[in-house]
């Protein structure tokens, strides 16, 4: 049964339910996660014990009980809302039918914590200016607005400067690639696409909007897009599946005069070789150096070889579902074909372990347990190792600390999470900052370099390579290093006139 379905989203609040629910017996994870936190409501008769064998029960099933707050007491027992965490939804069911196992306790309602916050959406729309008098509606709306809309039409150049499109990204999706859930389409993305926007203006005080289309035709999406961009000062494209998105991507940033940036790609690739170039620090090692393998060659797997190699790496081998990407295979699609001949030109053959012999860094895109631990053995001493699939990286990342000096992946509850959280945030404020009407090579590396800058001399170590995604410095950092890029660039920024001018 999946539990998170079959949870009350409401609050803890209402009708009671006290069927019993079916025994979970599946497997769970080792650890908690915010992300499968419930809320049970329940009744506990007058003895003092209660509370004691709620909390119990919990730990007894691998939870971890995060609040116990009383909604009502009487002389006869209490009623109280129980918050703990689980390691996955069947875990979850587990705690619940441990509650209800609890002598003189019942169980009313579960709450899904992570559905509750779902409920409505995750971001708005508010006005920047006050709408509180007539004049106010005069200025911001009619009459006064045709003023500001006739000056736009004889100056385009000042739209970025007079309206939302300086601070504003499209965040599009055709929900054909969505985190590791694969092809479930623009209704069932939208969430992430609003998580996206509500990351943007966290981090970056930018206002992003979700654009779920529904067509995964390339030329239907590109023409979409190029309707839409007037009002937008960037796109970011997110979570449509390889080989479509490369040819989406290239036929955007031709034909648009704002910058087009695909997540899944170029802020992988930003964080990966910024988390690299930190790693290699702590192992004395050098990029031009060591071999480096790379399982996946997607969208994510081809954005991280090209930004390696623009930045100096000198052996690289790909894996994917045929084996060693090789330009010799008749298998390989063009995608492939060219990230083989740009990575093999020997033409090896083999599968991921035999890749990995000799190898100094993995970097894992691809899909979960694809790896077994013990071929990390074939790789040099102080193996750099980076599983990164989510949401269930390619080798258990806590094993391979057995066979590496160094290991980073998605994870949030261990050292050295590569997120892309610490790229884009900052890509896009210094491409709006700078009026970038394109994002190029060296700006994707300036934002790899500043980002891995962050993390100084004296912070750097084995668990510490890339610093958190809350370090209020690194939006800064990358912001203002793309920026400089981009201005230093000919023809990368859109011509403006005064800023302290006005157009009347």
């Amino acid at each position: 049964m999946a539990v998170a379905m079959s949870y009350d989203i409401s609050p803890a609040t209402g009708s009671d339910d006290t069927s019993p629910g079916e025994p979970v017996t599946a497997p769970r994870g080792p650890v908690t996660s915010a992300s499968y936190s419930i809320t049970v409501r329940l009744t506990a008769d007058g003895d003092p014990a209660s509370i004691g064998r709620i909390a119990t029960a919990v730990g007894t099933a691998g939870g971890a009980v995060t609040a116990i707050d009383v909604v009502d007491s009487r002389s006869d027992g209490l009623t109280v809302d129980v918050t703990c965490s689980a390691a996955d939804a069947a875990h979850s069911e587990e705690m619940v039918e441990a509650l209800r196992a609890v002598p003189g306790v019942k169980v009313r309602k579960v709450s899904d914590r992570t559905f509750l916050l779902h409920l409505g959406g995750k971001i708005e729309v508010n006005s920047r200016v006050p709408l509180k008098t007539r004049d106010d509606l005069s200025m911001a709306y009619t009459p006064g607005v045709a003023r500001v809309c006739l000056a736009l039409a004889d100056h385009p150049e000042d739209v970025r400067r007079l309206t939302i499109k300086g601070n504003t990204v499209a965040v599009v999706t055709d929900g054909s690639a969505v985190l590791g859930l694969g092809d479930i389409g623009p209704g069932a993305s939208l969430p992430v696409m609003e998580g996206k926007a509500a990351l943007f203006k966290r981090f970056a005080d930018i206002d992003a909007w979700p654009i779920c289309l529904d067509t995964q035709d390339v030329d239907e999406i590109v023409r979409t897009v190029e309707l839409i961009a007037p009002g937008f000062g960037g796109i970011n494209l997110e979570d449509i599946a390889a080989p479509r998105c490369f040819e989406i991507e290239a036929r955007l940033r031709e034909k648009l005069d704002i910058p087009v940036f695909h997540d899944d790609q170029h802020g992988t690739a930003i964080v990966a070789l910024a988390a690299l170039r930190n790693a290699l620090r702590v192992v004395d090692k050098q990029l031009p150096d060591v071999k480096i393998v790379v399982a996946g060659g997607g969208a994510a797997g081809t954005a991280i070889v090209h930004l390696l190699l623009k930045a100096g790496a000198g052996r690289v081998l790909v894996w994917d579902r045929e084996g060693i990407l090789s330009p010799d295979d008749d298998r390989l699609g063009p995608a492939k074909r060219d990230l083989a001949q740009r990575t093999n030109p020997v033409c090896e053959r083999g599968e991921l372990p035999d890749a990995l012999a000799g190898a100094d860094v993995f970097i894992g895109v691809s899909a979960g347990n694809v790896l077994d631990v013990g071929d990390l053995a074939r790789m040099n001493e102080r193996a750099i190792v980076f599983p990164m699939a989510n949401p269930t990286p390619e080798v258990d990342p806590v094993r391979a600390r057995e066979f590496a000096a160094i290991v980073a992946s998605g994870r949030s509850d261990l050292p050295n999470q590569i997120n892309n959280v610490l790229a884009f945030p900052g890509v896009f404020r210094g491409l709006l900052d700078a009026r970038a009407t394109e994002i190029s090579d060296g700006m994707l590396l300036a934002a790899a370099d500043a980002l891995a800058a962050v993390v100084r001399d004296d912070q750097l170590n084995a668990n510490f390579i890339i610093p958190s995604v809350f370090d209020p410095a690194v939006t800064a950092a990358v912001a203002a290093a793309v920026a400089d890029q981009a201005r230093a660039e000919p023809g990368a920024t859109a011509q403006v006139r005064d800023e302290d001018s006005v157009t009347a």
